[in-house]
């Protein structure tokens, strides 16, 4: 169902050349590195720093993706895989692993681009979540959507997992409210 439509959003995109970004993308993280020195800081400026784009592209995405409103938090993750990952990431993800109250799941990453490249050294292997900007646009995304979510990687290719799994669990559904003057 979302397939058609995360493939007709990413060939809308303007495209940037993929081995730049990447590799710009690394040189971030290799300086945050430098600059924090503390593997756990660096991960929380990583889902900060993708917290706040997440804030934005979320227009963005609305703009160019043809999505409707979704109907509920599995709604909202299959557009996540399908369509919001492809759009920005040109790869779809799974959604996987649901609760039995549907507030929790899984996104497998077959393929993480912005992992391409990139080998942890030994020291900072299952403690640098290399790609954690991703959870943060999430984040980001969905709480400009009223949705607040906890999004964190589980597994990471980088570590030598099978597949990246980043799992998300909806905390609390937003309710805007308005004063009258």
């Amino acid at each position: 169902k979302y397939g058609k439509l995360g493939d007709m959003a990413f060939n809308r995109m303007e495209k940037v050349n993929a081995d730049l970004f990447v590799l710009t993308y690394g040189s971030l993280v290799t300086q945050l590195l430098r600059d924090i020195e503390d593997v756990d800081a660096v991960n929380a400026q990583l889902e900060k720093m993708g917290y706040n784009i997440g804030l934005r592209l979320i227009d963005e995405f609305l703009a160019k993706s043809g999505i409707n409103a979704c109907q509920d938090f599995r709604d909202t993750c299959e557009v996540i895989a399908k369509v919001g990952l492809r759009m920005f990431l040109g790869v779809s993800g799974e959604v996987v692993m649901w609760n039995k109250e549907m507030t929790a799941c899984s996104l497998v990453l077959p393929e993480n681009p912005l992992a391409e490249y990139v080998e942890l050294p030994a020291n900072l292997t299952n403690r640098l979540w290399y790609s954690n900007l991703i959870c943060g646009v999430i984040r980001g995304c969905l709480e400009q959507l009223q949705l607040r979510v906890e999004c964190r990687f589980e597994k990471d290719a980088l570590n030598g997992d099978e597949h990246t799994l980043i799992r998300l669990e909806l905390k609390e559904v937003l309710h805007e409210e308005f004063e009258d003057d």
